[in-house]
């Protein structure tokens, strides 16, 4: 890891899933948006950011190769380490974590986790992630959500569309048709939508797998919900994110992916630009009126 004498940033990449719904026969990491690899733009959005000080990369044995071959074709001076992944999003994660402890990593380095296909993360939501661990140890990157979210039951009984028995309570029928049943709305002003960078002090998202680790029946798709169920006195605050930081998870999202290429790219180069003037002249730093979201 780096040895610098600051506390570590370090962003954990997660690009071990093997995209059953995308394709499996052509890893979505590695498919080509706007003239390069998906993982390619997530990478550079780390590499680019002067906080963040090293990036590992949580990959399964089928992308390996290629993603060392990437990060070695980028210029990756930050990519330290591809840590092998599991089965699921928490196995990675916490593959991660314990390569992280075994590295001596300390107890309050900030982690950045970030999905490997989630390619338009911009510079001002990474800045804002690493910012927001100065006051709180853990947050996460959403947008308020446009649509009212329905909170349904799985659906009981067989899927019979038979008549409905004389006498029969109607509601009762309904729950055994095989269709899902709406248990709540909650109130769409308190619903936000989850992205990533979802992030931890190293030191607290590691005690909330350890209490989950006891729990069979947990299967958790993010790593926001293993903290805010197994330590619900830990405040987890929200970093707004994007429309743009979309998840790539069928062949669909690439189409969508290309019509937001071009102006992530800007966003970038904007960035860059910025931060090549506040090294060349730091007391203009605070003279930059650009907008770096649009």
């Amino acid at each position: 890891m780096s040895d610098s004498s600051q506390m570590p940033v370090i962003a954990v990449v997660l690009a071990a899933g093997f995209g059953t719904r995308f394709d499996p026969n052509d890893p979505k990491q590695l498919v080509q948006l706007a003239g390069r690899p998906v993982l390619a733009w997530s990478l550079e959005a780390f590499e680019d950011c002067p906080d963040v000080t090293d990036i590992v990369v949580v990959v399964n044995p089928r992308v390996f190769e290629a993603v060392d071959k990437l990060a070695d074709d980028m210029g990756c001076r930050k990519v330290k380490a591809l840590v092998p992944g599991g089965e699921t999003r928490a196995d990675s994660t916490m593959a991660a974590l314990s390569f992280l402890v075994e590295n001596g990593v300390p107890q309050q380095a900030k982690l950045l986790i970030h999905d490997g296909v989630r390619p338009f993360v911009s510079p001002k939501t990474v800045e804002d992630c690493v910012r927001a661990l100065d006051t709180s140890n853990a947050a996460t990157v959403a947008v308020p959500s446009t649509d009212t979210i329905l909170l349904a039951a799985p659906a009981v009984g067989s899927a019979d569309q038979s008549e409905p028995e004389e006498g029969a309570d109607p509601s009762e029928q309904r729950t055994q048709s095989g269709t899902p049943v709406v248990q709540a709305v909650p109130d769409r002003a308190m619903t936000y939508r989850a992205q990533t960078p979802q992030c931890f002090r190293l030191g607290t998202l590691r005690r909330a797998y350890e209490l989950a680790a006891g729990d069979e029946g947990f299967h958790p798709t993010d790593d926001t919900r293993v903290v805010v169920d197994y330590l619900p006195d830990e405040p987890v605050t929200v970093v707004m994110g994007s429309d743009d930081n979309m998840k790539i998870t069928t062949r669909a999202d690439i189409d969508v992916a290309e019509t937001i290429a071009p102006r992530a790219r800007r966003i970038r180069l904007m960035a860059r630009r910025r931060l090549a003037q506040q090294i060349a002249n730091p007391g203009a730093a605070g003279e930059q009126s650009e907008s770096f979201e649009e």
